[in-house]
């Protein structure tokens, strides 16, 4: 059989959906929280000369100045207002947002460099723990094989300022695949005799030629004198016998309950405690007082991971009659954008060079698309905000436990788009109320039906659960059994495995561990 390749002049019709670069920036705009919005923006600013801060007296629509007249064509300005074909076309197209380099300046070909763009808005290091360390040793007037070893110690050290062998050292895994914070870690409370050679040898094998352990072990006792006390230890329970001798007011019986009832004191068996040293529960208690004030992470004052900012971007207050909410957006540092008249000016004169006016059109034109996605980024927020305080009204009244059930793909419904829109407005957006601050994201949630009909979300039942706890004889605490039957007293059945769950998950200890002696 033959086969013949021949190259056919042909038409075909087809219909596609493409996205724009205004389409792509306006999901980028619509995703970005405030804080990063205001970055966006300023870098947006000093990148395109024809954007500028509009003066305070100049007419200006909802807070972002509407698109003035540009020289854009009528096929782009309807692709620049078709927002509500975003969700649609990311869904068919599988697009992720995330996937987009932040502030790309795709439209500005030429003009920035991206790494030099990373380290302007990067802020400085801080010293970190071991920098302050070795800041500190080497201030010390030690024998040159004491100081290598106090080095090599605290080159050893994890962020925590605890000595780990290295299959401890890894960091345990966090939701979506980040690390859990340290704080969180597992602490090893007290190691054998046999552990702590194991750690100590493999110390020594770090360096070459091999570190001698004597002399490692008089260097770890310097190392224990460095700022903040208590790092250099190997295990929690060294970690606080370190700060209690570093104290004016040591006792020997603290001493004891760290060295050899830890376990036992974090199981809040007090009475075979007092068994066992000869001591009431009360001497306990006051001890723990002191022992409580001591950290648990002392590496974590120094260099700590950063908190991050939360700038919220909704703000809602009780209205002047006091019969409702007001909504409103907040503006934070964000300037108001406006096309400059100077520039449009030079784009209709005639007499200017062609390759100067496309430029120019181009600028124009981008920073036009800009000043939309702002303008529908606030319009959708606005109105997402509105319909929450509508929503979930009881909860601005009374508190968590009446949060209801909002499920954001009965909201995408309702307004005509996909949840995936939904889920990229609140994501990362925070709203401040009398309640305080909160994720806006929390008041979407699933739930259950109670026995009276109504919807009652997770978070709610959490909120109830709490209450029920906070509530208890603590003398007499409630076991997940009791705690059930008093929620579904309240109408909210759960089974004691969901009371478990969620007690886990608000970080709530068991029964035998809250008890109060």
């Amino acid at each position: 059989m033959s086969q013949y390749l021949s190259m056919v002049p042909s038409q075909q019709m087809r219909l596609e959906q493409r996205l724009t670069p205004q389409l792509i920036q306006s999901m980028e705009i619509l995703q970005l929280p405030l804080l990063a919005l205001e970055a966006r923006i300023q870098e947006e600013m000093a990148a395109n000369p024809v954007l500028e801060e509009s003066s305070p007296g100049d007419d200006i629509v909802d807070d972002v100045a509407p698109t003035e007249a540009t020289a854009t064509t009528q096929e782009e300005q309807a692709d620049a207002d078709s927002f509500d074909r975003l969700d649609e076309m990311s869904r068919d197209l599988e697009f992720d947002p995330g996937d987009l380099a932040y502030g790309s300046g795709r439209s500005y070909d030429g003009e920035r460099d991206a790494k030099m763009d990373a380290m302007a808005n990067t802020a400085s290091r801080g010293e970190n723990l071991k920098d302050s360390l070795l800041s500190q040793w080497h201030l010390l007037e030690l024998s040159p094989a004491v100081a290598e070893a106090g080095e090599a110690i605290i080159d050893w050290m994890d962020e925590d300022g605890y000595l780990r062998r290295e299959s401890e050292v890894q960091p345990l895994s966090g939701e979506n695949g980040k690390d859990a914070p340290s704080e969180q870690r597992p602490l090893i409370i007290k190691r054998n005799s046999s552990d702590t050679d194991r750690l100590m040898e493999e110390i020594a094998l770090s360096r070459t030629p091999l570190l001698d352990r004597r002399v490692l072990d008089e260097a770890l006792d310097h190392v224990h004198s460095l700022e903040p006390i208590g790092v250099g230890a190997r295990d929690l329970a060294e970690c606080l016998l370190v700060q209690l001798h570093a104290q004016g007011d040591f006792d020997d019986f603290h001493e004891t309950l760290v060295r050899d009832h830890l376990v036992e004191l974090g199981r809040n068996q007090f009475p075979q405690v007092a068994r066992k040293t000869g001591r009431t529960i009360e001497d306990i208690k006051d001890a723990l007082k002191i022992i409580g004030r001591l950290q648990h992470h002392p590496g974590l004052l120094v260099g700590g991971a950063d908190t991050p900012r939360i700038s919220p971007d909704v703000m809602i207050e009780p209205d002047d009659d006091g019969d409702g909410y007001t909504v409103r957006l907040t503006r934070g540092n964000m300037p108001q954008l406006r096309i400059s008249s100077q520039y449009k000016r030079m784009l209709k004169d005639k007499h200017q060079d062609k390759a100067a006016r496309d430029f120019l059109r181009s600028r124009v034109d981008a920073a036009g698309a800009l000043i939309d996605a702002i303008q529908y980024r606030r319009e959708r927020m606005l109105e997402l905000a509105k319909l929450v305080v509508e929503r979930q009204r009881e909860f601005f009244d009374y508190g968590p436990q009446f949060l209801k059930v909002l499920r954001m793909s009965d909201v995408a419904e309702e307004f005509g788009c996909d949840p995936s829109t939904i889920s990229r407005t609140v994501d990362g957006k925070y709203v401040q109320s009398p309640r305080g601050i909160h994720p806006l994201r929390m008041f979407f949630t699933g739930g259950m039906t109670d026995e009276s009909g109504e919807s009652v979300s997770w978070d709610s039942i959490k909120a109830k659960m709490k209450q029920v706890i906070d509530a208890e004889d603590k003398s007499k605490p409630l076991s997940d059994d009791d705690i059930a039957a008093k929620l579904s007293e309240g109408g909210t059945p759960v089974a004691r495995r969901t009371v478990a769950k969620y007690r886990s998950q608000l970080n709530i200890p068991p029964a035998r561990q809250r008890r109060e002696f």
